[in-house]
């Protein structure tokens, strides 16, 4: 199964990050440096690629269809959000966390590299209408589900912008619709530039995931019972729910491959950063996100041979 093969590619990369790290080759200053040139450099770059000069075209209904599928999957998530936290019984003060972590899955450090090497760039082009809606909802919905915690009060807050929604990702992904949809040739060389910027993105998220991975101790993360459950709901069970379900729609395979990737991609790191920020359990985000990234490696062949994609 290629996407076994992949993930397998993947999960070897993120060991050579964890051994850097253990090894002294990592440092905080060097993993963040990797970070931003994944968040600022490679990633757009890789999401650009999926629009410069193809030569199939996606027809302008279907685009809209996607448009309306991202919308509906993010709505999807947040309804079972709720009742999931309930069978989880967890306390009231983990409410907001659990259910940002259910929604926002990594899927610019993860997804998009995956996507791309396992459905082709055309699929990244269905994966890029999932940012900006993933962008406005974090920034506000998840904000705000944080700051239910907020325990300190003294409104020193970061505030919603619009250069936090229109970040680089999101403008590159209008970008890459637009020279989709115009059919706008790029010169040669600029798209091998490109090209050869977005093969960055796989190995060095990989490696920064890795990296992040080290630093936490995995006896304690397969023994949390809460967090364990809670991994392998969102990792399994929503996933194949939700494939299910785009599937009675008569959607077509790719677009429902693209949807099980989103899915059932690990809990995204910025998770953790919100609940570091806004008072939330960063304890147990940061937990989430490392459980959910090393199941991965078997939660996403398992949910692809169950879907069929």
């Amino acid at each position: 199964m290629i996407l076994l093969q992949q993930m397998t590619i993947l999960f070897l990369i993120m060991l050579i990050g964890l051994i850097c790290r253990k090894r002294g080759l990592i440092t905080d200053e060097g993993s963040s440096v990797l970070s931003k040139i994944v968040v600022n450099v490679s990633n757009p770059a890789l999401i650009l690629s999926a629009g410069m000069n193809k030569a199939t075209v996606v027809e302008g209904r279907d685009l809209l269809t996607l448009a309306a599928v991202s919308l509906g999957m993010y709505v999807f998530l947040i309804l079972i959000s709720w009742p999931f936290v309930r069978i989880l019984r967890l306390k009231k003060h983990e409410y907001g966390t659990f259910r940002v972590m259910t929604v926002f899955s990594n899927i610019g450090f993860m997804g998009f590299p995956l996507i791309s090497a396992v459905y082709g760039s055309e699929a990244l082009l269905y994966a890029s209408f999932f940012v900006i809606p993933y962008n406005v909802l974090i920034y506000t919905w998840g904000i705000a589900l944080m700051k239910k915690g907020d325990k300190q009060g003294d409104g020193e807050r970061e505030k919603l912008s619009i250069g936090k929604i229109f970040n680089i990702g999101v403008i590159a992904c209008i970008l890459t619709i637009i020279l989709y949809l115009g059919r706008i040739r790029v010169p040669g060389f600029l798209e091998s530039t490109v090209s050869s910027l977005s093969a960055l993105t796989a190995p060095l998220s990989m490696i920064v995931i890795g990296d992040s991975l080290a630093k936490m101790k995995i006896r304690e993360l397969l023994t949390d019972k809460k967090i364990l459950l809670f991994s392998l709901i969102k990792q399994l069970l929503i996933p194949v729910a939700g494939v299910f379900l785009l599937g009675l729609l008569g959607l077509d395979d790719r677009t429902r491959a693209v949807c099980m990737v989103m899915l059932a991609t690990p809990v995204g790191s910025m998770t953790a950063m919100l609940a570091q920020q806004y008072d939330g359990e960063y304890d147990l985000a940061s937990k989430g996100v490392a459980l959910t990234t090393l199941l991965s490696v078997a939660t996403m062949p398992c949910v692809a041979l169950i879907t069929r994609l």
